[in-house]
């Protein structure tokens, strides 16, 4: 294809994919630790310390909740779809490197069909279409392979090569840490094993490159660090490294299934993998790129799944080279397929009918499937409850109230505190957890009033909160 064939169809099934329905499902998951600091850095200017209701958020960098705050700024709407633009955007960013940056390694044909797989497999689907850290931080660490790989392949200057990927590095330790550079360093380390060239890694390139990537992480962290002050960001950061390594929370049967998980993420595309020891190249070159990348994704893979405390989606950074080396499979002058030769024409079109396929399914998914979800709410009616019961022109005083996921659906205006002392006189409504109830409720600090439960709310975690009326009659 033409690039502006392959363009057209990249951004079609992109469009097609990721975008219909978008916003049509109320926040799930843990999509609330990343929309609701944005929502608190937006109204209190704070963009340095991250904020789930009224405490600091230590277990993650804020770079997804800067881009959140960034996408309601730019937009000037707080809604679902605004919310999950920036995955979507971070995907589509991929799949352009693929058809662009990675052309001239990967060749026009190659380079279109690791983009389709990229935008086409399950992993990508799921998480892509969620304001989650996976789909940002896998992003970030796939383009940097991409750029590096593709620069190497064509022998292009070592600064350009050994830099530039380092800032996507960077960022992705802005996002969540440094498990990406696992994946990433392994791909290189091989690729460079396979050609002898592991000495490049001592190179004064390579050290401005981790420079730049430590001096991206410290422009945030350096001042985050002494923010904080003694409250041991670094113990909780250690602690949840360790938790990885020692598995904490260890269950056999999920710690089984992290493999099979992992390799789900790929569907469907993991049903070829056994295709990629049945293609044959033409040059050299290209058969040590291919094992490189077959050892360097394998490799941490199975790592990072095997830890005690590992998770599949920790492991999805492994999914672009994946899709590099799954594209370097299906483009490769043979492939045998049965112990027949597969033409490289019919290749191409499962790809892209596959591509098709999916674009028509997340199409349907929206028209026939999102309605009926989107009745049976269970975030939303909490909301709704509080916004009814709350005047409008009053304010809802929310008392250390954690990680509250309708709290992004309440229209009353919000203003969270830690300490009751710190609820003025004139605060009529707050929103309490039951381990407070009785501090509230015996409180002089409103005589002669006192405060009364109006409402008890539990949402799908099974997780109970308090609205508490300052003065009325107490209901029986």
């Amino acid at each position: 294809m033409s690039r502006a064939a392959s363009f057209f169809l990249v951004m079609g099934c992109w469009a097609a994919i990721y975008l219909p329905g978008l916003g049509s499902l109320e926040i799930k998951g843990e999509e609330g630790r990343r929309i609701l600091p944005a929502v608190t850095m937006l109204e209190t200017g704070n963009f340095l310390v991250p904020q789930v209701g009224s405490e600091p958020y230590y277990r993650k960098p804020p770079l997804v909740n800067w881009l959140v705050a960034a996408s309601f700024k730019l937009t000037g709407l707080r809604q679902e779809w605004t919310a999950r633009l920036p995955s979507v955007l971070c995907i589509l960013a991929v799949a352009l490197a693929f058809i662009t940056i990675a052309r001239g390694a990967l060749g026009p044909g190659g380079s279109l069909l690791a983009a389709l797989i990229w935008l086409a497999n399950f992993g990508i689907v799921e998480k892509g279409r969620l304001i989650e850290i996976e789909a940002l931080y896998v992003s970030l660490s796939g383009l940097a392979l991409i750029f590096w790989l593709s620069w190497w392949r064509q022998g292009r200057s070592r600064w350009l090569t050994w830099t530039v990927p380092w800032i996507f590095l960077g960022l992705g330790m802005l996002a969540k840490g440094p498990l990406h550079l696992l994946f990433f360093y392994s791909v290189v380390a091989a690729v460079l094993y396979r050609e002898g060239k592991l000495r490049q890694l001592l190179g004064i390139p390579h050290l401005a490159g981790l420079i730049i990537m430590m001096a991206i992480f410290a422009a945030w962290g350096v001042p985050y660090w002494h923010a904080m002050g003694e409250a041991n960001v670094g113990q909780n950061w250690s602690a949840q490294l360790t938790g990885r390594l020692t598995g904490d929370d260890f269950k056999l049967g999920s710690w089984l299934l992290n493999i099979p998980r992992g390799l789900a993420y790929f569907l469907p595309w993991t049903l070829l993998l056994p295709l990629i020891r049945s293609a044959k190249w033409t040059e050299d070159a290209d058969s040590k790129i291919a094992g490189a990348l077959a050892w360097g994704t394998a490799l941490p893979f199975l790592l990072v799944n095997l830890l005690p405390g590992g998770l599949p989606r920790y492991s999805m950074p492994a999914l672009v080279p994946a899709c590099w080396l799954m594209a370097m499979t299906l483009a490769s002058p043979e492939v045998q397929w049965r112990g027949k030769i597969w033409s490289e024409k019919a290749r191409r079109r499962l790809v892209i009918s596959v591509a098709i396929a999916a674009s028509f399914l997340l199409c349907l998914y929206a028209i026939a499937i999102v309605p009926a979800l989107q009745r049976r709410s269970k975030v939303k009616p909490i909301a709704a409850q509080i916004d009814r019961l709350v005047p409008d022109s009053e304010r809802l005083y929310a008392l250390d109230p954690d990680y509250q996921p309708f709290l992004f659906y309440v229209r009353t205006r919000i203003v969270y505190v830690n300490r009751l002392d710190e609820v003025p006189t004139s605060g009529r409504y707050l929103l309490v957890q039951p381990e407070r109830e009785r501090e509230v409720g015996e409180s002089e600090r409103w005589l002669p009033l006192r405060a009364h439960p109006v409402q008890r709310v539990t949402d799908y975690r099974n997780r109970t909160v308090i609205l508490e009326r300052i003065g009325g009659a107490s209901p029986e």
